[in-house]
Order: C-alpha cells, then structure tokens, then sequence
C-alpha cells in the first residue's frame, strides 16, 4: 500500500489553472508535512520560467530534455527559505501535454531526486532515521487532466516508483497548530590559522554547524512546561461536546534552555587553537513552526521549531553572503571596521489559513519588492497589509578602528557606540599581517522572557 498525501482543495484549483500557453511542460514544487501515516500538501508553485526558454519551450515537440534541473532546484532553494519550521517542499509536479505523456517518468526521477540533495546541502540538521523519507512527483495531462502520482525513496537514488493516492479535502489549511519563541544566541566562532584561507562564508556555516549541535540538545518548554517526547501535544486541552479536542487558535509558546551542566559521565575537555580572528553572531531571532492537528506529537512539534532556529539563522547568513557577492562590495583595508545589516524576517499568511509564509528583508528593500518576491517565488498574490514584520530595522553602523593589533580579548569591547540591540549587523575587521574577521550579529529585538546562553 502506497502513502497517502491529503491535499487542500485550493491546490487542485490551482494546478487546474495552469495554462500551458503552448509550452510543453510547466513544473513546480509541492509544499506541505510529513507525518508517519500520511502526508499533507497546503500549497503549490509553477517554478518561473528563464526568459530564454520562453520560445524553446513554446513547441509541443520539445522534449523534457530541457528540464532546467539547475533552475528548478535554484527555484527549491529559494522556497525552502520561505517555509517555516515543519513545512517542507515534499515533491514535484509536472503538467504535459497528452504527446509528452511517455517522456515524464525518468526525468521526474532526476527532478525530484536533484532538489532533494540540492536543499539537504544547505541544511544544519538531518533526517532522523524514524522519518518518512519518501518524496512524490505528481503528473497532470493537461488534455486528459489524468494524475499520476508516485513516490521515490530519497534515501535510495535507485529506487523504483511506488504508487500513491492523491486525495483532495477541503479545510485542510485551517487545521495547523502553530507555536512560538524567541530565541537568543550567542554564537561565538574561532577562525583558526588553519582555516585562514577559507571563505567567511565558510568558515560561518562550520561554525553553525558546531551550535547546531546545542540547539539538538536544549531543554524546550512548550507554555512553560516540560513534557514528555511522546505525548500528545493537546493533552489537556478544553474538550468540545462530542469529546473532540478543540484546535487552539492561540499558539503555544516555546522556550529554549541550554544544558549549562554536563552530566557526571561527561568530561568537559579544552581545546587551544591558534586563531586569526572569530567571529560572533549575538541577538535574538524570532521562530515559528507548524504541526498538523491529527494526533500532534510533542517530539513533532519540538522537532518543527528546531528546524526553524537553525533555518532562519543559516538563511540570513547566505543571504548576506549572497548579497554581498552579487553587489561586489570592496573589502575594507588595513584596520577599518565594516557593519553590514542581515535581513530581517517578514511573515505573510496562508489565504484562510493560520499557516504564515516567510521571506527576508533587507533595510532598502520595499514592501512592494518583497510582495513581489512572493509573487514571483510561489506563484501566489499577497497583500502588502498583511506583510507581518516580526523584527525591527535600524540603520547600520560603521566604525573604523585605530587598533591594528590582531587581540581576541578586546573584540566585545569593540562595538559601535549608536545602540544596536535591533539591528542585524556583520562587523568586519582586518588587521595587518592576518586577517581578523570579527562579526556582531544582532538579530531582531523585543522584550522576550526565552533564555539563551552558551
């Protein structure tokens, strides 16, 4: 028996509505949960065409050899950073016409398989072992408007099909439980001599990937209890009438504590490094995760705000290098102190649903640019008053440094005179004869009672 994926009616609608305009395919992304009995799709997006295919995919003879797996997977990057903790891109879809029926299988292999091992790259966790690890494509005639679903093992590259039913259900989007923190790091990132020559952007995503570690192993209260991996998460929730449990409207509030002790079989042991520089990343992010209501499980919902902690930390960084690179931004020389603003996080939801999207922002950035951004990523038209700016912007501060001495001791000392507590900042500062790259990182504000510390 096949697994199951229940999806909102809205996502039929949509992909009914696709034209293929003379094309011979149009692909996308399939966008939902996976729980263990059966998965959830709330949302799908047409992956925009390159202009330059325009006209090579205009005749119905192009064969799905011009499957851009390079662009589609670009296209999947950029969606999973706009999916909060607990969603995921589950699949692909293509629509052929009735003549390209007999083309699609192999290349909704390489498509799905392609995506899947382009965003796992980017991650700062990884599947457990308990978690369904099948991905679906889904094939719409667009003559016939015949469906064709079918499930690959991610874990396999050379796994067969497997059938699996595609059901549509209405009301699916307003059945999510959300939940909430605000978590503040202190991330401190030594960059040896031995890594001097690596990137900052690479030297940052090690150095992620070691207090990823802490986030996997904190304590989290969900309304300010501790509870059990396995319970259910709506234990003790109010009971309607026909002894149902009530979905809340009102999300459950989560916050993250640090193992400060190691246990007494645990031996804490120091390592000296000869170091050019750290870096630090300092502040507070604002997280959101969603769970399907059926039977939520605490270690689910733990699980899905996890995720999120360490998604949104990463993608801000990669945003910024991103940005940095595509505006060819001078390095500063010698001693001078150089602050770049990290983008900011923007929440938009769901039509009819309690589900939020997300994008960043970058201080010049308008919100008529991020609408379009979501326009132009998911296919779908937002309206900028529902734009949910969860952090607040400050202008960025740049200081220069008359110190040209590389010391590691004075850098928290080194911040800039103008308040920063709300604004996200990279601080960059070079030193002669070696590199010291020093980063103060300042995501977000707000009064939180969510604790935090190395």
């Amino acid at each position: 028996m096949g697994r199951t994926y229940i999806v909102e009616e809205n996502v039929g609608q949509y992909l009914s509505s696709i034209n293929l305009q003379g094309k011979a395919f149009v692909s996308g992304l399939l966008i939902g949960q996976c729980s263990s009995q059966k998965d959830y799709v709330i949302l799908a997006t047409r992956t925009p065409p390159k202009e330059q295919q325009n006209e090579k995919l205009k005749h119905s003879t192009a064969k799905l050899d011009n499957l851009d797996e390079e662009w589609a997977t670009e296209h999947a990057n950029q969606v999973s950073r706009m999916l909060p903790g607990g969603l995921l891109v589950l699949g692909v879809f293509i629509i052929t016409t009735l003549e390209m029926e007999n083309y699609f299988p192999n290349a909704l292999h390489r498509l799905v398989f392609a995506v899947e091992k382009s965003m796992n790259k980017k991650r700062l966790w990884n599947f457990t072992e308990e978690e369904v690890s099948e991905r679906v494509t889904l094939h719409i005639c667009s003559s016939t408007k015949k469906i064709l679903c079918r499930t690959y093992d991610i874990h396999d590259p050379k796994s067969s099909a497997k059938p699996a039913d595609w059901k549509y259900q209405s009301g699916l989007l307003t059945s999510w439980l959300s939940l909430e923190c605000t978590v503040h790091i202190n991330i401190h990132i030594p960059l040896s001599t031995t890594s001097a020559s690596y990137t900052l952007e690479k030297n940052t995503k090690n150095g992620l990937a070691r207090w990823a570690k802490q986030i996997e192993n904190s304590v989290y209260l969900i309304n300010g209890q501790v509870k059990a991996e396995d319970g259910d998460l709506l234990e003790g929730q109010k009971k309607s009438s026909r002894g149902n449990i009530q979905v809340t409207s009102h999300p459950f509030d989560v916050r993250v504590l640090t193992q400060l002790l190691l246990n007494s079989d645990h031996r804490s042991t120091a390592t000296v490094q000869i170091c050019s520089g750290s870096v630090n990343l300092k502040g507070a992010v604002k997280c959101r995760a969603y769970i399907h209501s059926n039977k939520p499980k605490v270690k689910d919902a733990v699980q899905a705000v996890k995720r999120d902690i360490l998604n949104t930390v990463a993608d801000r960084c990669e945003i910024l290098f991103e940005d940095l690179l595509l505006n060819e931004i001078p390095e500063k020389k010698d001693s001078e102190n150089e602050f770049h603003i990290l983008p900011h996080r923007v929440f938009v939801p769901i039509p009819g649903s309690t589900v939020m999207l997300c994008d960043y922002k970058f201080g010049d950035e308008s919100a008529e640019e991020i609408r379009d951004h979501f326009i132009e990523m998911l296919d779908h038209r937002i309206q900028i008053e529902d734009l949910e700016i969860a952090e607040e912007i400050n202008t960025a501060c740049v200081s220069s440094s008359m110190n040209t001495e590389a010391s590691l001791d004075n850098t928290d000392d080194e911040q800039p005179k103008q308040p920063i507590k709300t604004t996200i900042v990279l601080k960059i500062q070079h030193n002669i004869g070696v590199i010291a790259a020093f980063a103060v990182v300042v995501i977000a504000a707000g009064i939180s009672f969510h604790y935090f510390s190395d």
